[in-house]
């Protein structure tokens, strides 16, 4: 058995030692097959392509590391697709696994559920990794990629042949103005198959489908139709059987009614074709252009177009020779937004003029060097044309001090000597291998990137036999530290000489390793600084004197002696071109861009130097005036640093803009410019006008035509020229015009008066006219309506201010035709006009330190008195028997009103920067109605006081509350209504939002829903208070008086006591019926500052004092609390005699008498009016034992009910009668406790 036994063991370990040598046998084949089966790490830039794992599709190697970069042009996505995949599944992917980087989240894929899928990168770069572990081989995967268009200037539009069919429109949401002026661009082909002559490229029509515009070709040639009158352009056209060809062809159009002419630009040639149908026409707008013809009368051109831009102004023959694809067309553009288009109309190319297209980098060696990572292993093969190239695998261990760009190269020097007289190619091969061997499994990740070899010329004093050659091998070394391991020259060099003897043959003399030295840092040109950079790294610069383009130099590795060097700085980019820095400032101004003063200034500054040192065409012109625009909507603080200058930049701007026709005009949201030629042998005067377009935020300049509904316009009189001299008349060639629709760069120091107006500029070339015989009439429209207009017409004076430019009257007066909503102007001289207006309702100028603590203390009051409002308000809901009586519910009425009137107004400021006009509309007449209700039921107030005091008794009102409420709250919307009503559907006339709160300057401020229009504030607001307090102050006095009248008897209470309880009345009833907005009134001169404290303070707090006066302090809604709301001690059992007066016990002989007046008009506790009623004095306590029926005598059958809500109703002198009966002769004190109690009011019923 035990030989048995041997014997099996011995089989056994025979087999296993097979087995071993077996399977180290298969992972050198597999290596070896995997060193030359695929390179896996590669950008890929063509438009499609397919790109599969190692091998595939046998299976993937063991430790791969692989990745591909799939690039696009920008305006192009990735879609990659899996035709095949198969990889090694398991949880989360932690064996193999392929990782896709879609630029916005990496995944990681595996087993085989990615077969079949498709997956879109989010940016025009998409990259794929794949890494396999040490073990478990599968088939792999096999991918497809696509690039897709996601830009228009990728793709070109297939003319669509049949109308309304898939037709391609500009979108809905462009609006086509009226072009009188036009230039019109595109790029179109033809099939060559096509011979057919009568087709249209574009078609407009009007809003009644009436063709107005198109461009095509009949019989008779290409055409151009503007408004049914067809013009022919052969004449204009290259001579040329055919124009559009198989190629696309640009051709542009130049369209000017004004003068009767077309331009056309083909083929870098300009060309004029008078046509004097079109002269005086004009295209309408709001039409719907569609490519292709529009009608099954004519067909379509059949081919493509692309590029189609379209601008409401003239270009000249320089503007078209240098129009580039960045310049957009201001009305229609070849972008997505601009169009509808279906998709089987759109076709993505590569050669597309206005495309982007994607440079292949360098191939040439070293730069590549620095993208090198863990590529699949390769061996190193010096007989191709590729460097060499040696990889191992490296572990997982850190270190802080990576490169961060390229890798570290080494220049390794060695010397080989053989007793072969073998060549040096067959050298090359020996040391290529011999590298490899070295390299391999050792702990670095290392590229031999390229081998010289040098026939040894011998060192002098050595002698060597003749038999024994020697060579110098110059070798490359790169080091990739992606895993962070330091590697030191002295590890190279030993680990070269341990593997000395594996070089079969050969022997290695000696070696050397020396890093390869960093370009050094220098300063080349003048002002810029290179640092020291590793080689095959670009570094990046700023530009001298920008803060945005940057200027580039190459640190490169010479292949020959493998040393560094400096390339030539590249500053391209730094050449000021005027298009691109106004494109740069275009861009810094645009929307959601915060300006700074200093970054205006600098913007100014920039454009400054542009409009004196360029050439101004109409393309550029537009750019700047457009940043004009931008910098305008910032704050007058903003502005006010560089106004002046940016005044007369704009100036300058109108004086150098070159144009070609009669005129032409540029028109932003803010700013409208308009240029006109003008000769002055010949002028009759003239005139400029500018009005809103048709659903558009510009603005339309209009030359020598009356527009009723323009924002200003300028007549210019015949003399106009007459007192010129010859030299200022000779030279005269263009009149400028200039609107302002925002007025930030007009700020004068000295007189902050309110400009009301909108500002208009005009001016003669670049002369001075003044002291004309016949006036300038320059109309201007308010910017709000003027009930009681006191206007000054005024001029912008830049010499006034040091030079920063003011107002001036001098030479300007008002014309009689100016109205409440425009004021027309009569002056003897041209420049930049306004209207000054100085109103009535303004108040004194505050400094900015008061207003800010005035509005500190509003907000805060008004927080405050909303909390207290609404806590008034809930207890009173709360607590049923606390809202019994009338006055209590007329209290829970004023409490409402207070609480929306200061929760509107505390978000009032916030829900106007939203710039939501409708909203603010809603909010400005929510605030005014509310405002109406506080006023109204502080008015009901003292109403019901009247009825309760002075009308008496015996006084029945059905539905008392009910009427009450109608009044309440139905006064104040009907005049809501009122004012909306008589706006005319137009409410912003009526609220909308106003800047309060500026300073001195007026600058500054907060926006504010409220009410625009003077007479409304003074009517509804001004006046409705008037009426109110009047009312409030007569019923305030009439009270006291009452009050009063009752105390002439000597009452056991000092003098000091009476006081503080009719001081605590007079309080008490001021804020209940708002007698502190009265300090409104006395806001007048040197008194403005106090008494405006006073009006924030109190009236801000008013539901505070309410509270405190009418609620906190009154003794039943105290006992209300300590019953529901309090434990322990302070809690007040149900039927405690707790603060029993003498109005409790009347109160019990009096339940049957119906609802009362309850005292929170008239004092229903002492709280209200005085103090709580305190009637159980020891005299009065010992003889009125038994007066709860007090009020039970002698019941009168006239005092029955009636329809359930009539009641007894005791006049108050039996009241009186009665417990004077039960009073000793000092009881004087408890008869005036019995009229500030519940049961006065109890004893009343209407």
């Amino acid at each position: 058995m035990s030989h048995v036994s041997e014997m099996w063991c011995y089989h056994w370990k025979w087999k296993l030692r097979h087995c071993l040598c077996l399977f180290t046998t298969y992972i050198i084949c597999m290596q070896q097959a995997a060193h030359g089966c695929y390179d896996c790490r590669i950008v890929l830039t063509d438009p499609s392509g397919v790109f599969t794992s190692p091998c595939f599709p046998s299976d993937y190697p063991n430790s791969q590391t692989c990745k591909w970069i799939i690039r696009a042009p920008h305006g192009f996505i990735i879609q990659l697709t899996f035709i095949d995949f198969d990889i090694e599944e398991a949880p989360g992917c932690i064996y193999d696994s392929l990782t896709l980087d879609n630029g916005e989240s990496p995944m990681n894929l595996c087993g085989i559920t990615a077969k079949g899928l498709s997956y879109n990168s989010t940016g025009n770069e998409m990259i794929v990794s794949f890494k396999s572990d040490f073990s478990i081989q599968k088939k792999g995967f096999n991918a497809s990629y696509v690039r897709i268009a996601v830009s228009l200037r990728n793709q070109k539009v297939i003319i669509p042949q049949v109308p309304d069919v898939d037709a391609v429109s500009v979108a809905e949401t462009v609006s086509v103005p009226e072009l009188s002026q036009f230039t019109l661009c595109f790029e179109a082909t033809k099939g060559s198959s096509d011979d057919n002559d009568d087709w249209k490229v574009f078609s407009y029509t009007d809003a009644l489908s009436t063709e107005v515009f198109s461009f095509g070709k009949t019989t008779k040639g290409h055409f151009l139709s503007i408004s049914g009158t067809q013009c022919i352009l052969e004449s204009a056209l290259p001579r040329n059987a055919e124009f559009f060809t198989g190629t696309f062809q640009q051709l542009c159009v130049v369209g000017d009614s004004f003068s009767g002419s077309i331009g056309i630009y083909a083929k870098s040639t300009y060309r004029i074709v008078y046509c004097p149908g079109i002269f005086g026409k004009v295209i309408p707008g709001n039409g719907r252009l569609v490519l292709g013809s529009n009608s099954n009368e004519v067909s379509s051109l059949n081919g493509d177009i692309y590029n189609f831009r379209l601008w409401n102004f003239t270009m000249n023959m320089q503007t078209l020779a240098n129009l580039s694809c960045d310049v957009k067309g201001n009305i229609v553009d070849w972008e997505n937004e601009f169009w509808s288009i279906p998709t089987s109309a759109l076709k993505a190319e590569n050669n597309l003029s206005c495309g982007s297209y994607l440079i292949p980098s360098s191939t040439i060696e070293p730069t590549s060097c620095a993208n090198l990572g863990s590529l699949c292993q390769a061996t190193v093969n010096a007989t191709t044309p590729t460097p060499p190239t040696v990889t191992t695998n490296m572990p997982d261990t850190n270190r802080n001090d990576k490169p961060n760009n390229g890798g570290l190269f080494y220049r390794i020097s060695l010397t080989v000597s053989s007793s072969n007289s073998n060549s040096e190619s067959k050298v090359r091969d020996v040391v290529a291998e011999w590298l490899n061997r070295t390299f391999q499994n050792w702990n670095y990740t290392v590229y031999v990137v390229n081998i010289s070899i040098y026939p040894d010329s011998g060192k002098e004093g050595v002698r060597e036999k003749r038999s024994i050659r020697s060579f110098e091998v110059l070798a490359l070394l790169v080091y990739n530290a992606t895993n962070n391991i330091n590697l030191e020259e002295e590890d190279i060099r030993q680990k070269l000489i341990s593997n000395n003897g594996t070089m079969e043959g050969y022997e290695l003399q000696s070696v050397d390793v020396d890093p390869v030295e960093k370009c050094l840092a220098e300063e080349n040109p003048p002002n810029y600084f290179w640092p020291d950079t590793r080689p095959t790294v670009t570094n990046f610069t700023l530009c001298h004197g920008s803060s945005v383009q940057t200027a580039s130099r190459t640190c490169y590795l010479g292949l020959k002696n493998y040393t560094s060097y400096w390339g030539q700085p590249d500053l391209r980019n730094c050449t000021e071109n005027a298009a691109d820095i106004a494109n740069q400032l275009l861009n810094l101004t645009g929307e959601g861009q915060q300006l700074t003063s200093d970054k205006v200034n600098d913007v100014v500054q920039k454009l400054k130097k542009i409009v004196n040192d360029e050439e101004i065409d109409e393309s550029l012109g537009s750019t700047v005036v457009t940043i004009f625009s931008n910098i305008l909507t910032s704050s007058d603080s903003v502005l006010a640093a560089s106004s002046s200058e940016a005044l007369k930049t704009i100036d300058a701007l109108a004086l150098k803009i070159q144009f070609t026709g009669p005129s032409m005009s540029i028109s932003t949201r803010n700013l409208a410019l308009g240029v006109s030629s003008i000769n002055s042998t010949s002028f009759k005067g003239g005139s400029f006008s500018v009005s809103p377009q048709n659903n558009a935020s510009d603005f339309q300049i209009d030359f020598d035509k009356d527009q009723t509904n323009a924002f200003a316009s300028v007549v210019l009189p015949p003399s106009l020229l007459k007192n010129l001299s010859q030299d200022e008349f000779e030279v005269i060639s263009r009149a400028q015009f200039t609107f302002f629709n925002k007025n930030g760069l007009f700020q004068d120091a000295e007189n902050p008066a309110n400009l009301t107006s909108f500002v208009v500029a005009c001016s003669i070339g670049n002369i001075t006219i003044q002291d004309l015989q016949d006036y300038v009439k320059v109309t201007i429209k308010h910017t709000k309506i003027q009930e009681d207009p006191k206007p000054t017409c005024v001029f912008w004076d830049m010499n006034k201010n040091g030079g920063n430019g003011g107002w001036n009257p001098a030479g300007c007066q008002v014309d009689a035709e100016s109205n409440e909503n425009e004021t027309v102007c009569l002056c003897n001289h041209l420049t930049h006009f306004g209207v000054l207006m100085d109103l009535q309702r303004t108040v004194t100028q505050i400094d900015p330190r008061n207003t800010k603590v005035l509005t500190f203390i509003t907000y805060i009051g008004c927080g405050i008195s909303a909390i207290f409002s609404a806590a008034t308000l809930l207890t009173y809901i709360a607590f049923e028997k606390l809202r019994r009586d009338y006055p209590s519910k007329i209290l829970m009425n004023l409490s409402t009103a207070l609480l929306f009137l200061n929760l509107i107004f505390l978000l009032d400021g916030w829900i106007a920067s939203f710039d939501i006009d409708g909203l603010c509309i809603a909010v400005a007449a929510l605030l005014h109605f509310f405002l109406l209700a506080t006023f109204t039921w502080m008015g009901l107030e003292a109403v019901h006081m009247y009825i309760a005091l002075v009308k008496v008794f015996n006084t029945y009102i059905r539905r008392y509350i009910l009427k009450f409420c109608i009044i309440g709250w139905g006064l104040p919307a009907l005049v809501i209504a009122i004012v909306l009503a008589s706006a005319n559907t137009n409410a912003s006339h009526v609220y909308g939002k106003e800047l309060y709160g500026k300073d001195a300057n007026g600058q500054g401020g907060d926006d504010f829903c409220w009410i625009k229009n003077e007479v409304v504030f003074y009517v509804t607001c001004a006046g409705y208070f008037v009426i109110m307090f009047l009312m409030n102050v007569a019923m305030f006095i009439v009270v006291m008086v009452q009050i009063c009248g009752r105390n002439g008897k000597r009452t056991n209470r000092s003098l000091k006591e009476e006081i503080l309880r009719n001081l605590r009345s007079v309080v008490s009833l001021t804020f209940l019926l708002g007698m502190t907005w009265g300090f409104a009134f006395f806001a007048w001169g040197p008194l403005t500052l106090p008494f405006l404290y006073l009006f924030s303070i109190f009236n801000s707090l008013q539901g505070l004092f309410i509270f405190v006066f009418h609620c906190a302090m009154k003794e039943n809604v105290q006992k209300q609390w300590r019953r529901h709301l309090c434990c322990g001690r302070f809690r007040l059992a149900d039927n405690s005699d707790w603060s029993k007066t003498a109005t409790n016990i009347i109160k019990k002989s009096s339940d049957n008498l119906g609802k009362s007046l309850s005292s929170s008009s008239i004092g229903s506790n002492s709280t209200y009016l005085t103090s709580k009623s305190k009637s159980t004095t020891n005299t009065y306590c010992k003889r009125n034992s038994h007066t709860e029926n007090v009020f039970l005598d002698k019941p009168s059958s006239k005092f029955a009910q009636e329809d359930g809500e009539q009641t007894s109703i005791i006049p108050v002198h039996q009241v009186i009668d009665k417990v004077k009966g039960y009073c000793n002769p000092h009881s004087d004190n408890f008869y005036k406790n019995i009229i500030m109690s519940d049961t006065f009011s109890h004893s009343t019923k209407f």
